[in-house]
């Protein structure tokens, strides 16, 4: 755990001492936002002329609705973030799921072209067996004749 420190700010014109385990730029950082608030709320006439009790009230409720507004908005991004890592996970394990697919289906193809080359192996083989048992003495004698011819 970090040590306590001590920084010394300006608030409304007066000088403070801030405490904490915070660093100096943070402490730093709040003093500017109450400045601000002081600064923002001075401009109104109704502010300027309430009493020191009123004022601090004012500002105190200020910085209490935006401190719950933050807050608020924290949550609604939280959860925003929270539906996006399940969106997030969704789709990578639908990208998962369609890369087993793919994978899948490119084997089912190497199959299919497989089983087709062998199919056309086998056709032809039919078509010859056909060609022959149609032909098949014809075409000897064919083949012979022409064989006889060339002779001559």
């Amino acid at each position: 755990m970090s040590a306590k420190k001590s920084t010394t700010v300006v608030i409304g014109g007066r000088v403070y001492t801030l405490s904490g385990f915070e660093d100096e730029e943070y402490l730093q950082r709040v003093a500017t936002y109450i400045n601000n608030k002081i600064d923002e709320f001075t401009k109104v006439d109704s502010y300027r002329k309430a009493n020191a009790d009123q004022r601090a009230m004012v500002l105190e409720l200020n910085i209490a609705d935006d401190y719950f507004k933050m807050k608020e908005k924290a949550t609604d991004l939280e959860t925003q973030l929270s539906q996006k890592d399940k969106e997030l996970y969704d789709l990578k394990h639908q990208l998962i799921t369609n890369q087993v697919d793919k994978e899948d289906l490119s084997e089912r193809e190497e199959a299919l072209k497989k089983e087709n080359e062998e199919l056309k192996a086998i056709k032809e083989k039919l078509e010859s067996s056909l060609a022959d048992a149609l032909l098949g003495p014809a075409s000897d004698d064919q083949d012979e004749e022409k064989t006889n011819e060339k002779k001559k």
